[in-house]
């Protein structure tokens, strides 16, 4: 008897179209095969590592953002967008911020970093967005300043390091308080990542989460019909209400970021914006496949497909991701290449430091750009006020905090 490679379907070998049929999807697979080959080694000798000093690697990421605003920013085009978010002004070293803010985590995570640089940083005055979304698109406005986590190409929003860098991300079950302290997620990581290393990690794909969109159901269906190629399930969220908001089976339980290391395959999917995961998933020294090239933050562009992770179509079905799991599986060496080079990049450039050191770069640049002296407003409230005594004292601890 014939077995059709990767297809699981058999014939008699007495039969002259099963005969056809086998060299048709024979050959079908290695074009596919080599057609992947080919992209990984080109992708792998087109990639420049970066030298990173300072977070320079980063820097490319500033100029393209504040590249509309290049002729200068003015008070009125902050005042159009101040409905968009929440004000904040840098006077005299001094933090101040609107009365109120829509997510009160979200605003302390972005203001833990600025508070640290406050001895650094000039006067400026900026709108921060911290909804899930961004603002101001393209195809229905002109440039506006405003500051936002997560954008497409669509949009002139200006990205910061996420609040989650420190507080307020994602709150779930296993993370009430909401995913935060990445500093603490590396330690934690490593040791997981030491503990499961790729030989002893599941050869399988892992994916848990909420179905924030429907770009996750192929996985998972797929995990529902080879559950020994995939375990991927969906979880609650707080719009759950039935099990028709997880594709018709019972919700699964929540995993620690830590177990997700057990799995040789991690697949990260866009939430409602870019996904608060994917960082934590390169740090198991698993293979990451990427789903989707849309979204991004900050850090995204100095990760390469092919090179540092699998791109996966976010409109691919059970079919395709089935045959990139075969691609994987039988060439485990280049796919622990592939993980091993998107772990050393998160690890080496995506420090606690190199997140503070993004914020401090872009607000002074922005900061360049304001084509006014800002002037207090007094509806604010003060945030932070800057010590220069207290900052003596305590300078090697905010030092130990941002490594």
């Amino acid at each position: 008897m014939y077995v059709t490679a990767n297809y699981g379907k058999t014939c008699e070998s007495s039969n002259e179209n099963c005969i056809n049929f086998h060299r048709d999807n024979t050959s079908k697979y290695a074009r596919y095969e080599n057609e992947l080959l080919k992209q990984i080694q080109e992708a792998v000798n087109n990639y420049e590592p970066c030298v990173q000093n300072n977070c320079s690697c980063y820097s490319s990421v500033i100029e393209i953002d504040l590249k509309p605003f290049r002729s200068g920013i003015t008070k009125n085009m902050i005042d159009s967008i101040s409905d968009k978010g929440t004000r904040y002004q840098i006077i005299n070293h001094h933090l101040y911020r609107d009365v109120d803010c829509m997510f009160p985590a979200r605003c302390s995570g972005v203001e833990h970093f600025i508070s640290l640089l406050l001895p650094k940083l000039p006067d400026m005055e900026l709108v921060l967005n911290t909804r899930d979304w961004p603002q101001v698109s393209k195809h229905f406005s002109s440039p506006k300043p405003i500051f936002s986590f997560s954008k497409t190409s669509d949009y002139y929003d200006i990205m910061y390091p996420a609040w989650g860098f420190w507080e307020g991300g994602p709150a779930i079950k296993l993370y009430p308080q909401g995913l935060g302290r990445w500093d603490q997620h590396r330690k934690i990581l490593k040791e997981a990542a030491n503990k499961w290393p790729w030989k002893l990690k599941k050869p399988m794909a892992f994916f848990r989460g909420s179905r924030t969109s429907s770009e996750r159901d192929s996985l998972v269906l797929l995990s529902r019909e080879r559950p020994d190629l995939v375990d991927a399930k969906y979880t609650k969220n707080q719009a759950w209400k039935s099990e028709a908001d997880t594709l018709y089976a019972a919700p699964a339980e929540e995993v620690p970021l830590e177990d997700h290391c057990q799995y040789r395959y991690l697949f990260n999917f866009r939430g409602v914006a870019a996904s608060f995961r994917l960082k934590h998933l390169f740090l198991c020294q698993s293979l990451v496949f990427h789903v989707g090239s849309e979204w991004l933050e900050f850090f995204y562009p100095n990760l390469k497909p092919w090179v540092h992770f699998i791109p996966v179509k976010s409109d691919a079905s059970k079919e395709d991701i089935k045959k990139l799991l075969e691609f994987v599986s039988e060439h485990d060496d280049i796919a622990q290449e592939i993980a091993q080079r998107g772990y050393n990049l998160i690890r080496k450039q995506l420090r606690l430091k190199d997140v503070t050191c993004y914020w401090e770069n872009i607000l002074k640049n922005y900061a360049k750009l304001l084509k006014f002296k800002p002037q207090l407003d007094k509806k604010l409230i003060k945030k932070f006020k800057f010590n220069i005594t207290l900052a003596k004292v305590t300078s090697r601890r905010v030092h130990l905090l941002i490594c």
